[in-house]
């Protein structure tokens, strides 16, 4: 099990539940636009959010931002000590540094003696583009040179006395960011963040993220996530939730599943499947729901649902538990199945 690290009001690592990341899309200092978009962001299920500072506004920013937000804040900082320090200075909750650009021993120290006062956790790691030279000089664009190097900026900073550190390994390649996780859950005991980095736009980066972050988290590695996707912010935590639904790794929600349909599907399931969905997403208890194409096989292929509906051209049955419990005209089949799923709901 990896150490349990605090991260403002929540806590990765541990056996805690795996925490869904994202990052702002607006420039830190637009604090009005930040602030929507990060309270836009909880309400989808965002736990952790990260924001860029590239400068001394953005750092300032970060006070005015966590003055209207729930949910952790991560400032993310490149190449200046200084700003990380702001950063810190400021309020935020999680600091997110590559030590080996940050401006050499003297400026690691500044912000390793930072991050200690203020007690906060740091993140580092390695992705297939930051690889440090002499790792990348022996063995390449690979997994073992992102482990070696996150690793030597681990080692970086426990010389300075951090204790607190989260660690990623990433690479655009979801086979090699899976064997670079494994190796790392192997050799460390800290916290991990997975990720596919640069997975591209929507289908493909959710399907990417889909395999390897899946792979890993079915393994147990893994304990806070962000699916990087070339999209709004939303869609990142929106198929972050879902791939631990998939995995079994979240179980406060309405789970809806459907027949693909086929030749005996004589009534448009499909749809009714897209309209079940909507009205059920906000649900946050355990619940499964079957829409089924045909009545010859829906009821006993969906026994293990709580509630269930499959059709005809003239009708449809609504089951309980494989059983069914009444039969509708197929014109009035959506209302009445949204009654049953309110009741259901209510109970």
């Amino acid at each position: 099990m990896t150490k349990r690290i605090k991260v403002g009001n929540t806590y990765i690592g541990g056996g805690e539940r795996v925490k869904v990341q994202s990052m702002c899309t607006f420039k830190t200092s637009d604090t009005e636009n930040v602030i929507a978009q990060i309270q836009g962001l909880e309400k989808a299920g965002c736990d952790i959010i990260r924001v860029s500072v590239l400068d001394a506004e953005d750092a300032q920013a970060i006070r005015t931002i966590k003055d209207s937000v729930r949910i952790p804040l991560v400032a993310d900082i490149h190449f200046s000590a200084r700003l990380a320090v702001a950063a810190i200075e400021a309020g935020c909750d999680k600091v997110r540094i590559n030590p080996g650009n940050i401006g050499g021993e003297d400026k690691v120290k500044l912000v390793a003696d930072c991050i200690k006062a203020h007690g906060i956790p740091v993140r580092v790691g390695a992705n297939s583009g930051s690889i440090k030279k002499e790792f990348l000089e022996e063995y390449g664009v690979s997994a073992d040179a992102l482990v070696k190097s996150a690793l030597d900026e681990v080692q970086t900073l426990e010389r300075y006395g951090v204790q607190n550190i989260v660690i990623a390994v990433k690479s655009s390649s979801a086979p090699m960011t899976v064997e670079a996780y494994r190796k790392l859950s192997r050799a460390t005991r800290f916290p991990l963040h997975i990720g596919v980095t640069e997975a591209g736009t929507l289908e493909t980066a959710t399907v990417k993220s889909a395999a390897a972050l899946g792979s890993l988290l079915l393994d147990g590695i893994g304990d806070t996530l962000r699916v990087s996707i070339s999209a709004d912010p939303l869609e990142e935590v929106r198929v972050g939730h879902e791939i631990l639904r998939a995995c079994g790794l979240e179980k406060d929600y309405a789970e809806v599943i459907c027949c693909p349909t086929c030749g005996r599907c004589q009534w448009n399931a499909m749809e009714l499947a897209a309209k079940v969905q909507d009205r059920v997403k906000d649900i946050k208890r355990p619940m499964k729901i079957a829409v089924m194409g045909c009545v010859v096989n829906g009821p006993g292929e969906a026994r293990e649902c709580d509630l269930g509906i499959a059709g005809d051209k003239k009708y449809c049955v609504i089951f309980r538990k494989g059983e069914v419990v009444r039969r509708v005209e197929a014109q009035e089949a959506e209302s009445e199945f949204f009654k049953e799923i309110d009741g259901f709901d209510a109970e």
